[in-house]
């Protein structure tokens, strides 16, 4: 372990909120047991991660893999300081959500109808009701909700994506009790003058809300578009141990931009994460005996530096 393992002492901080157990493992051929995601999401807290994407309470006949949702909840370790997050889709999910003990619920809302249709089966308008009526549901729980805008960048479907559509679901998603707005870049087709576009353009309507960013690494642009989130002032970055992930209702989709690779530019650009990027780099690997396939990742392959 190197002196900036865990990113310089005293250092700006960004956070890593790992999507690992729910995004990295969506697509996957082979279908990890509950103990084994139970492993993940523990080993990952041990490793610094104190925002972990744990579940997903979507039904398990379309995403079999996401299977066993509140069996891992009731059996993750629990602490203060770390947030286990739900995504959910409807009313039905966040019930189920709230009843297993989630920290934090996050709801996706595409920018596109293209997407949103066949990945949650209705436009975005209906999925924005759907969303009030979630924020409503969660009044007085004391369980934060968060929402992610996926397409912001591009569409598999509807192709190109304007600007102005996204900053008007952020508008939109800005007018309930959301604390954070992530823009997703679904099938990795950012770069880095958009992200620095969009991040501009939406902070402008999303209030006193936390910006996120979520990048897929498909076109090979997905650190450039991290880093171009950070210097536009975004300090919260989801990423994918291993560098697995993709999306089973979006064709082409590959992993996310992978936790170790992203701790690694991070820490060497004089960063703070908190995230031990030697434990990143194992665990990337123990997901990949798991599932049978190499990370796609590369610092478990080349190492730190210094070694």
């Amino acid at each position: 372990m190197t002196v900036d393992d865990r990113g310089p002492e005293g250092a700006e901080h960004v956070e890593i909120v790992e999507v690992g157990p729910r995004d990295g493992l969506q697509n996957e051929a082979r279908t990890l047991s509950v103990e084994d995601r139970i492993a993940l999401i523990d080993r990952a807290v041990s490793a610094g991660v104190r925002r972990i994407e744990a579940v997903s309470f979507v039904n398990p006949k379309r995403v079999p893999q996401m299977a066993g949702a509140e069996e891992i909840m009731a059996g993750v370790k629990r602490a203060p300081e770390v947030s286990h997050i739900g995504l959910v889709l409807n009313r039905r999910g966040l019930d189920r959500a709230v009843a297993a003990g989630v920290s934090e619920v996050n709801v996706a809302v595409p920018a596109t109808d293209g997407f949103c249709v066949r990945n949650q089966g209705c436009t975005v308008q209906e999925m924005l009701d759907v969303l009030t009526d979630i924020d409503t549901a969660l009044a007085g729980t004391g369980v934060p909700l968060s929402v992610t805008v996926s397409t912001a960048f591009g569409c598999p479907f509807d192709g190109e994506v304007p600007p102005e559509q996204v900053v008007e679901v952020v508008r939109r998603v800005a007018d309930t009790g959301a604390v954070e707005i992530a823009l997703a870049d679904t099938i990795g087709v950012g770069v880095p003058r958009q992200v620095t576009d969009l991040v501009a353009r939406v902070g402008e309507v999303a209030g006193d809300r936390r910006l996120r960013c979520h990048f897929h690494n498909t076109r090979n642009t997905g650190y450039a578009n991290a880093l171009a989130a950070v210097d536009g002032g975004v300090r919260v970055l989801d990423s994918s141990l291993g560098g697995f992930g993709g999306c089973p209702f979006a064709p082409a989709a590959t992993g996310n931009i992978a936790t170790e690779d992203l701790l690694y530019m991070l820490h060497r650009s004089g960063l703070h994460t908190g995230v031990s990027m030697s434990d990143a780099a194992a665990l990337g690997a123990w997901m990949g005996e798991r599932l049978d396939k190499r990370p796609p990742a590369y610092l478990g392959r080349a190492g730190g530096f210094p070694a």
